[in-house]
């Protein structure tokens, strides 16, 4: 092989099998030939994930089938590494006494969104099936809100009292390296009743001396997280202060599981992709949906869509006499509307980011909304200018050049104001600012814009 090569072929060798065309054919036609052998030898040396993406990858009938003839012989954290989507089509073909056994295998957490996938019926006969600490573990975590602390954090944790030495944390967490997290980033240190007082990181541990006690080198713990607590705010406490665990505590202040980073991560994706998708006005997209899904997701919102535009029109039926003495107002008032979209979603999207980072809050909104609407008046006296430009050499009509050109500063002003207010209106009255704010801004644009450049326009040129 020539050096040239090299590269190439190291490129071939970090391509995920999910993404080899060929390796996805020869997984789809083992199952349809249903060769049980065949599909344990493609699959059993991958990595958890990398199996999780190829049944992400093939048709759902294949991979109900694959689950059906070989998904007991596969690895438990495969259906933690999952979609929740393809995690629920597959678990009713895999054995209760197999999905039970999973559960006892996989954190506590990854547990608890497994088990939350899986069909009342079924998951009956799989906690039936299960040992008592895995029945209790996952029932505790179910009976908590979705998307809170409580479904995230992971009951295996590593705690301490205040009066321990380095050497005999070490000591027992080899003794019981059984009932060890998989992973976990640091000790908590606890009083008498529990509750956590300071925290050793385990590379600080590692380092010390046996006879240190503990309490000379712990750190203040930096926040504790209550299990009702919603997960884009525990995201956010995780990156507010950089942290890579944090002890969660029940009501009396005891220490109860933790949350690690390797969770925070995927909610970060997840809150980030929803938020990306409801700003287009799509409650759920993946690549497993169907036409039928794709249409229930996204048909709502074009619905309202529907009633939004239709307030708009009667703005414009109002003007209709206006319209018909000068058609040029048919052609350009659909410029000044959509200029005027195009900044209150723009502002929008700035507002929902400020808003889920915690940027924009009820203390500063007055600043954001100085600041959108300077910006849009900024933007509306260029493009303003710019456009009445464009209408007196196309009409060769000062007064409709002076009218489009007010128009555009006035909606695109508006436009600012608008993407700011309505996001948090809604968070106001306990709406999800990314779900809606963009359909209300486009018609409010929309309607202002009918309205300035109409209204401006009927008042100079023929009054």
């Amino acid at each position: 092989m020539s050096i040239e090569d090299e590269p190439a072929a190291a490129e071939t060798r970090r391509r995920a099998p999910s993404e080899d065309p060929g390796f996805i054919i020869r997984v789809i036609g083992a199952a349809g030939d249903h060769d049980a052998p065949l599909l344990r030898r493609l699959l059993g040396g991958l990595d958890t994930a990398d199996i999780a993406d190829v049944i992400e990858h093939v048709p759902l009938e294949t991979a109900r089938t694959v689950a059906r003839m070989v998904g007991r012989d596969l690895p438990a954290e495969f259906l933690a590494d999952l979609s929740w989507e393809r995690r629920e089509e597959v678990l009713p073909e895999l054995p209760a006494g197999y999905v039970a056994h999973a559960l006892g295998e996989l954190d506590t957490d990854d547990a608890a969104a497994v088990a939350a996938d899986i069909d009342e019926k079924q998951l009956g006969a799989v906690l039936a099936a299960a040992d008592e600490d895995t029945r209790l573990a996952v029932e505790e975590a179910l009976s908590f809100d979705e998307e809170t602390a409580g479904r995230l954090m992971q009951r295996e944790y590593v705690a301490a009292p205040e009066g321990a030495r380095v050497g005999d944390v070490i000591d027992r967490m080899r003794a019981e390296a059984a009932e060890l997290p998989d992973v976990f980033f640091e000790i908590y240190v606890v009083d008498p009743m529990m509750r956590p007082v300071g925290a050793v990181h385990v590379s600080r541990l590692m380092r010390e001396r046996r006879e240190t006690p503990l309490a000379s080198i712990m750190a203040p713990v930096k926040a504790l997280i209550r299990p009702e607590m919603d997960q884009e705010e525990v995201a956010h406490t995780f990156q507010k202060y950089h942290m890579a665990s944090a002890p969660v505590v029940d009501d009396a202040g005891r220490l109860t599981g933790m949350v690690t980073v390797d969770d925070i991560v995927d909610v970060i994706s997840e809150e980030s992709e929803e938020d990306l998708l409801k700003l287009a006005g799509v409650s759920e997209a993946a690549q497993t949906d169907d036409v039928l899904r794709s249409v229930r997701a996204r048909a709502p919102w074009i619905l309202m869509n529907i009633g939004t535009a239709l307030v708009a029109s009667t703005v414009i039926s109002a003007f209709s006499g206006s319209i018909e003495q000068l058609v040029a107002l048919a052609v350009l008032m659909p410029v000044v509307a959509s200029m005027g979209g195009n900044v209150g979603n723009q502002t929008v999207a700035v507002a929902v980011r400020a808003l889920a980072s915690r940027d924009l809050t009820d203390a500063n909104a007055w600043r954001y909304i100085v600041r959108e609407a300077a910006t849009g008046a900024a933007q509306g006296l260029i493009f303003g200018v710019l456009l009445a430009a464009v209408a007196l050499l196309w009409f060769q009509n000062p007064g409709l050049a002076i009218a489009v050109g007010l128009a555009v500063v006035i909606n695109l002003a508006c436009g600012g104001i608008v993407g700011i207010v309505v996001p948090l209106l809604l968070r106001r009255f306990g709406a999800d600012p990314a779900v809606s704010a963009s359909v209300f801004v486009t018609f409010s644009t929309d309607a202002l814009g009918f309205l300035a450049f109409l209204g401006l326009a009927t008042l100079i040129l023929l009054s």
